[in-house]
């Protein structure tokens, strides 16, 4: 006979079970919600440290310069600046956590009220089994994405894809061979220096090229012959760690001699971020006079005082306290270099609206937790980009450094010089012209680095052509250098890219060729003098 009791009996007990497991998953997504959180904000928090000890030893140096009122005075306005900043990003996170915790509980709540009517009795176990499995990404699956990359991420010498091409005490000038294999080098065409920044270090600019995602190997598969300037370890180079700016031309110009003698044509200087400045304040130096004939910059501060983001923070920041000093450390060997790892940690703090610890936790949480019921899988461009922001930075020299920050506390006079020197020389802007360079500006809609008012000063003073990208700072180096992408580097009009309206208004009285194509044309115009100028 059926007993309705037992069976009654019975789904209570399966649906005790089921919340029982669902309580013991939800703990342990909860756990590791609370590990994850905290390890963002250690690694947020990590520089802060020895941040404190440069700021301690060079407020030591300074102590008896001031008096106790004014070293009172400027001390309270830097805690003012420093709680500013911990509002914004306070504000920021608060935002991230209302938006995330609304919907998660709205869902939480309706997973419980399916399970206890009956209606589905499964709901409550299947969200809590999606939230572990969801914190297990973030914390567990996502580093190891993360880790196991690096194969595949940027430039490794010793796969057979590079061969070395000259070496000084500084740099090493690696040729970057075509990764299609229906593509030979012509040995005849215009070589191209490619200048990672020192910042951003030169992975960036072989993304991944296994995707044909790879700013260098978008030039070396058109057989362009393509070579990377790449600086040697800085923790285990004492030239590099004593380099100037001097020693940054030099080595360029002996590069460029070696490519000169062997092609048989002029070098295309191709400069990315600080690598461009590097590049263009090295021209403007007359050592490359006779070797360089075009230029390439991208997403390159050309007049970083323009810069509004850095420059509004360092406006907030008192006088006193504007001081490469405070990142400069000393290492082993007795030699300074500035911390890598500070300078990242400014650039954050520049933009802790964006960059606070726990909005990125709840932003990168949200890319796994997107409300679809599913998690995505972690593609190989999130994987590098993350690789690229945790593994690349690095220590630099203090003079180049220097050169940097000059550049970007300094503008550029109406004359067009800039604030820096080489060889004790003036650089100015106008000199270009004189030496008959081609110059093509590219630029990032949304570059959240280089403004592109910064990247485009020198058109005040020279002639250069200008193509405008969509998207951030490395789109470039990632997005579109696929030529298969929507606005690749071989795009002969970028005027026909996705960017603003308003961009493509204010430029559309510019040629606007994508670097690969530019230099091509260059090449091409080279064999045929009388086509020099049309180009």
């Amino acid at each position: 006979m059926f007993d309705y009791n037992d069976l009654t009996n019975s789904l209570q007990i399966q649906l005790n079970s089921k919340m029982l497991q669902a309580f013991s998953n939800l703990v342990q997504s909860r756990s590791l919600f609370w590990i994850g959180l905290t390890r963002y904000a250690y690694n947020f928090l990590a520089p802060s440290w020895p941040a404190l000890e440069y700021f301690s030893q060079s407020e030591a140096s300074k102590a008896g310069s001031k008096s106790l009122v004014e070293n009172s005075r400027d001390l309270i306005e830097l805690l003012s600046f420093e709680m500013q900043l911990a509002v914004k990003g306070t504000i920021a996170s608060i935002s991230a956590l209302n938006q995330y915790h609304t919907r998660e509980l709205r869902e939480a709540l309706n997973a419980l009220g399916n399970t206890l009517s009956g209606h589905n009795p499964e709901e409550i176990l299947q969200y809590s089994q999606m939230q572990l499995q969801i914190m297990d990404t973030l914390n567990e699956s996502y580093p190891r994405a993360v880790r196991e990359i690096e194969p595949e991420y940027g430039l490794h010498f010793d796969n057979g894809g590079y061969v070395k091409a000259a070496e000084t005490e500084r740099f090493e000038l690696h040729q970057v061979l075509p990764s299609d294999r229906n593509v030979g080098v012509r040995e005849n065409g215009k070589p191209m220096i490619v200048v990672p920044p020192y910042v951003l270090g030169a992975n960036i600019l072989a993304f991944l090229p296994g995707e044909n995602e790879s700013y260098v190997h978008a030039f070396a598969n058109q057989g362009i012959p393509t070579y990377i300037r790449v600086v040697k370890d800085i923790s285990k180079t004492a030239a590099v760690q004593v380099m100037t700016g001097e020693d940054d031309a030099l080595d360029l110009a002996y590069f460029s001699r070696e490519l000169v003698a062997r092609h048989g044509k002029k070098v295309t200087l191709n400069g990315y971020c600080h690598g461009g400045f590097m590049s263009v304040i090295d021209t403007l130096s007359g050592q490359l006079d006779g070797l360089v004939d075009a230029l390439i910059t991208c997403a390159a501060p050309m007049d970083g005082s323009r810069s509004k983001s850095l420059v509004e923070y360092m406006e907030h920041l008192p006088f006193r306290f504007r001081d490469l000093g405070y990142a400069i450390k000393r290492l082993p060997n007795g030699n300074r270099a500035v911390d890598g790892k500070i300078l990242s940690w400014v650039f954050k703090l520049k933009s802790i609206e964006n960059e606070a610890p726990f909005l990125s936790f709840y932003r990168d949480l949200m890319m796994f937790d997107n409300g679809s019921g599913q998690i995505p899988k972690i593609s190989k461009t999130v994987a590098a980009i993350s690789r690229w922001l945790t593994y690349d930075v690095t220590d630099l020299p203090v003079g180049i450094t220097r050169l940097s920050f000059d550049s970007y506390t300094k503008p550029v006079s109406e004359d067009g010089t800039l604030p820096v020197r080489l060889f004790g020389k003036p650089l100015n802007f106008t000199s270009i012209a004189g030496k008959g360079i081609k110059w093509l500006i590219c630029v990032s809609e949304n570059d959240e680095l280089v403004d592109e008012s910064a990247a485009l000063a020198p058109l005040e003073f020279v002639e250069a052509e200008v193509a405008v990208f969509p998207k951030g700072h490395t789109s470039m180096a990632t997005s579109w250098s696929s030529p298969a992408s929507a606005c690749s580097l071989e795009t002969i009009d970028t005027s026909e890219c996705a960017i603003k309206p308003e961009l493509k208004k204010r430029y559309a009285h510019r040629k606007s060729r994508g670097p690969v194509r530019f230099h091509l044309e260059l090449e091409k115009a080279g064999e045929k003098p009388e086509l020099l100028d049309a180009a």
